[in-house]
């Protein structure tokens, strides 16, 4: 059987941009790397939007901007010219085509669409079983779930960050595609942390999707109610709904780098690359996958591949008021827009702040509940 260098499984964002640097670099032009997935053509599954100053790596595949965000609280309504920033986003068609046509182009790269049953490791390499064959390989990169790893523990909360969104057309030229609603709090919310998210991408198109930070689901009928009561509210009476999406996206400081070892990496969100108290998890990818590429050149040992940082204690006690207080994310939010500076926000978030930047925000959202919390996890006490 042969023995590939590196194993890649999944091929969603995380899988594939790491592949896509592999495939520019020319350290790994002689090192043969395989990319198991169900799917190689999965289309537009995912949007992915992030804020940038300037001009970026992704601008390419960047579909629309936009210089304003909106935010609505009850306390605190405005909306904000992000200046030298823009909000982007990026549709995963184009992404993925972009990427494969580069990754496609070297001779070194195999794709099999298969499924993954398991992997386990060996001594010195990594053994994948998949529904139609098994393979080695000497290093493995996963990017497939394991949510039982953080949703079957109790020391870190797990908060689920769930949506359902549609892309809507209406018939005359009602959106500002200026401006993204970032958050929208004047929805009901019910007991939890709910919002709408709005991305108008031209005068007569918008998505608008019904986000919930909260510990359980709900059914598919609640998201829905929700958004046509929100168009409804926008007087938004005929429209047609060109596309619908939905997701859940884990939000917890587990120590996922638990999971690796010498010979195997856990990516993407299986890696906790998404940030743990927002859910943005394209330019912590993007970051990420640029380290791993230095970090090959230079180690073997990939459960080395981990620094822990002052970011990870900020978003562990944010999530532990957020799971014990879900009915005050709304008012903890709308404080931390209201007063701070958006860039001293964008930058706390991309995890790019000074100590000084942090101490803003930290003073700025309502202190009891994070007072709290942080003593509660200095001495332990849950």
């Amino acid at each position: 059987m042969k023995t590939y260098d590196y194993i890649i499984l999944g091929a969603g964002a995380a899988g594939l941009m790491l592949a896509y640097r592999m495939a520019n670099d020319m350290f790994f032009s002689d090192k043969s790397v395989l990319i198991i997935d169900k799917f190689s053509n999965k289309g537009n599954d995912r949007t992915w939007c992030f804020w940038e100053e300037s001009t970026g790596e992704w601008d390419k595949l960047v579909s629309k901007t936009w210089s304003h965000i909106y935010f609505g609280g009850e306390q605190f309504s405005k909306t904000i010219p992000i200046s030298s920033y823009q909000y982007k986003m990026i549709r995963s068609e184009a992404f993925y085509t972009s990427l494969w046509k580069t990754i496609n182009e070297k001779p070194n790269f195999t794709f099999v669409e298969d499924g993954v049953k398991y992997f386990t490791e060996l001594e010195n390499k990594v053994e994948v079983i998949t529904e139609k064959g098994n393979y080695l390989g000497l290093k493995l990169f996963n990017s497939l779930p394991n949510t039982k790893a953080y949703s079957q523990q109790e020391k870190y909360p797990l908060i689920h960050q769930h949506f359902v969104g549609w892309v809507v057309e209406v018939y005359e030229e009602l959106f500002d595609d200026t401006t993204a609603t970032f958050m929208d709090f004047s929805v009901a919310q019910k007991g939890n942390t709910r919002f709408m998210y709005v991305l108008p991408i031209d005068k007569k198109t918008a998505l608008f999707e019904y986000t919930l930070f909260s510990k359980t689901l709900l059914e598919q009928s609640e998201y829905e109610d929700a958004i046509k009561d929100y168009l409804k509210k926008k007087k938004i009476t005929e429209y047609k709904v060109l596309e619908t999406e939905k997701g859940n996206i884990p939000m917890t400081s587990f120590k996922f780098s638990d999971l690796n070892s010498k010979h195997v990496l856990n990516i993407g969100t299986s890696g906790g690359w998404t940030k743990a108290s927002t859910g943005y998890t394209f330019t912590n990818t993007s970051k990420k996958t640029n380290k791993l590429i230095s970090f090959l050149k230079a180690e073997n040992d990939l459960s080395k591949f981990h620094i822990k940082s002052k970011f990870w204690f900020y978003d562990l006690i944010f999530l532990d008021v957020l799971a014990n207080h879900n009915d005050e994310g709304a008012t903890m939010f709308t404080s931390m827009f209201k007063k701070a500076n958006f860039k001293t926000i964008f930058r706390f978030l991309d995890e790019e702040s000074t100590l000084l930047e942090d101490l803003k925000i930290i003073v700025s959202v309502p202190p009891k509940r994070f007072i709290q919390a942080f003593f509660k996890r200095l001495f332990f006490i849950r």
